[in-house]
């Protein structure tokens, strides 16, 4: 009777072990086939990206990034992308002003979720020792090189979603995008194309007593150090000459930017051919932008 007892619990045993073994292979397959899923998401989003002179193609990334992101919300290389993907799409693609506000919030989001969960920023975050409204701020004004394109991307897509909001919300934001992007030109200056000079340009006529000569200077720089990067030369004429009234070197810069080749740098011909169009673009709304 013993030994059937022994007998029983020995089989209860083993079967508890398989049944474990089962359910764990199970979890690991699924594991595997969500790592596979999103490992998918991200390359067809890629994939679609690298063709982005296509519009649908920009949107169709977007998509791809966008599911990825709902469970990948850490990857920091797919947070870049997206937000920069978003950015794309709101500047050049998107008609409606409430739609490209809403991407370019969306973009800024994604960032800014991306770096505040960063493991190494909160590290940096828990060394501060400012009280907690300026507890990011400080974080962020000695933030490491690993956070240039995050923090880029989260200033930029902020500086323009709120273009069109009332001057004092850029006001209230003037800290916080002022730190991000000093701290990108302390540590790249010359980030994607003169990108933060580019900022400053643009950021530097959208906030209320700052002296424009400010922007001039920006704009100068980022033009000097990637004049083939044609959205230096759109967005000075978009900005800056526009509110100085300089209707001569507004036409003047566009008309440059039509006469160049846009494959002069084969590694921005999209946003080269894009700010073409937007310079295309001004130019014919030229006589209400300068009523």
């Amino acid at each position: 009777m013993r030994t059937n007892y022994n007998n029983f619990s020995f089989i209860i045993f083993i079967y508890i072990i398989i049944t474990n073994l089962a359910c764990f292979n199970q979890s690991n397959e699924l594991e595997i086939a969500q790592s596979k899923n999103i490992e998918f998401l991200i390359n067809k989003g890629k994939s679609f990206w690298e063709q982005r002179s296509d519009s649908n193609a920009v949107k169709k990334a977007n998509y791809f990034f966008g599911q990825a992101i709902k469970v990948e919300k850490n990857n920091v290389e797919l947070s870049t992308l997206y937000s920069q993907s978003l950015f794309f799409e709101a500047l050049f693609l998107e008609k409606n002003q409430d739609k490209k506000d809403s991407l370019f919030f969306k973009g800024s989001q994604v960032a800014k979720n991306s770096i505040l969960n960063d493991n190494n920023f909160n590290t940096i975050l828990n060394k501060t020792d400012s009280d907690s409204n300026f507890k990011i701020i400080s974080a962020l004004s000695i933030a490491d090189r690993e956070f240039i394109p995050r923090m880029y991307w989260w200033a930029t897509n902020k500086l323009w979603y709120l273009n069109n909001k009332p001057a004092i919300e850029r006001v209230n934001q003037r800290e916080l995008l002022e730190v991000i992007m000093h701290r990108v030109i302390t540590l790249e200056p010359e980030y994607l194309y003169g990108g933060p000079f580019r900022f400053f340009g643009v950021f530097y006529t959208r906030i209320p007593g700052i002296d424009i000569s400010q922007s001039k200077i920006y704009f100068e720089k980022a033009i000097k150090s990637y004049p083939d990067y044609l959205g230096n030369r759109v967005q000075m004429a978009e900005f800056y000459y526009q509110k100085t009234e300089n209707r001569d070197l507004f036409q003047k810069q566009l008309k440059l930017v039509l006469n160049i080749d846009p494959t002069i740098n084969p590694k921005v011909i999209p946003e080269n051919i894009f700010y073409q169009h937007r310079a295309s673009n001004l130019l014919d709304q030229e006589q209400i932008l300068f009523e």
